[in-house]
């Protein structure tokens, strides 16, 4: 279906806006060309980009000090964890002048379907699940393709253990099933502090992304791993038991021992768009060993006779609700 046509009047105030947005931004380079040859700008030096709040970002230099930073505007998009060339101001402010190689992305659709950023120079991802609100084993898979295929290794973390049995159960259920797939683990509780010192070492000496639903605790666990720094922690609403979002921005928290973590705002769901459903196959590590050894090349994987994945199925060699995960996935590509 097109687009609802704009009026003249619309398309010209919309060009507008456009221009003077366009304006502001050549005026700031001009204004910082400017300070650049006055000299009030320092020389070049590089530093990390720990908080991202529109054109402006939190950048801490080699030093450890935190510095407020504008972007100029010729710059591509730069989020938390980036690594970045920038100048400090004489009042202790700077520029962002470029942007580093990146080592490794997470990005995710945005609502237009536009490929964005999350975070960047990760090695580690931990999908954070909670016994409330209710976990969605889809989302679960959604984030292990995704770090499948950026090549970023991936963690469970069931947070909330408290408020489950001490045996057994649908989320335990879930957990072993994820450990048979040979992805780690950790149970954790903020309450009575369970499997903490496991969580922080999983974290030392790694720069990890903290992902998930809102309300499963995210922020929570960084405050307990991180007492001293003041995070915004929420509860669950109590009709829909589902959570609230406190995260508004991703940030970078650095540990003692080594090790960096980036908390994400928390989402109910997770695009795959970008994917074709070769790689969304790929991105189900228990799929290898049958994709390309179907009878027909271009199985569907949906009902043709000679099907590896449905045999694989079928034997009990491939989960069957991660199958149907898969297919949901795909599925979403057709629409």
């Amino acid at each position: 279906m097109s687009g609802r046509k704009l009026s003249r009047q619309q398309r010209w105030r919309i060009d507008k806006i456009q221009a003077e947005r366009n304006q502001r931004a050549g005026a700031r380079d001009v204004h910082d060309a400017k300070l650049l040859e006055a000299g009030e700008y320092g020389p070049e030096q590089p530093g990390r980009v720990i908080a991202h709040f529109g054109r402006t970002l939190e950048v801490e230099g080699e030093d450890g000090v935190s510095h407020r930073c504008h972007l100029r505007a010729n710059l591509e998009s730069l989020v938390t964890g980036d690594r970045v060339s920038w100048r400090e101001a004489s009042d202790a402010s700077g520029v962002v002048v470029a942007r580093l190689p990146r080592d490794s992305t997470l990005e995710r659709p945005n609502a237009q379907g536009q490929l964005k950023p999350v975070a960047a120079n990760l090695d580690r991802i931990m999908i954070v699940f909670a016994a409330e609100p209710e976990p969605h084993p889809n989302l679960i898979d959604r984030y292990l393709v995704a770090a499948e295929t950026t090549g970023i290794t991936p963690a469970l973390v069931l947070n909330k253990v408290d408020l489950l049995p001490s045996e057994g159960g649908p989320l335990r259920e879930l957990l072993t099933r994820y450990q048979r797939l040979g992805y780690e683990v950790v149970e954790a509780s903020v309450n009575d502090h369970h499997g903490l010192e496991a969580l922080r070492t999983a974290l030392t000496d790694h720069t990890s992304v903290f992902v998930g639903q809102s309300g499963v605790g995210k922020s929570s666990l960084i405050q307990a791993l991180l007492p001293n720094e003041a995070l915004k922690v929420g509860a669950l609403s109590e009709e829909s038991r589902k959570g609230t979002h406190t995260t508004t921005t991703a940030r970078l928290y650095h540990f003692p021992a080594g090790g960096e973590l980036i908390d994400s705002p928390g989402i109910r769901e997770f695009g795959l768009g970008h994917l074709d459903e070769q790689a969304i196959a790929e991105g189900f590590i228990e799929f290898h060993p049958f994709l390309g050894r179907c009878r027909f090349r271009n199985c569907r994987h949906l009902s043709e006779p000679g099907c590896a994945l449905l045999g694989a199925v079928e034997r009990d060699e491939i989960q069957a609700s991660r199958f149907d995960s898969f297919r949901r996935i795909v599925a979403e590509l057709d629409t």
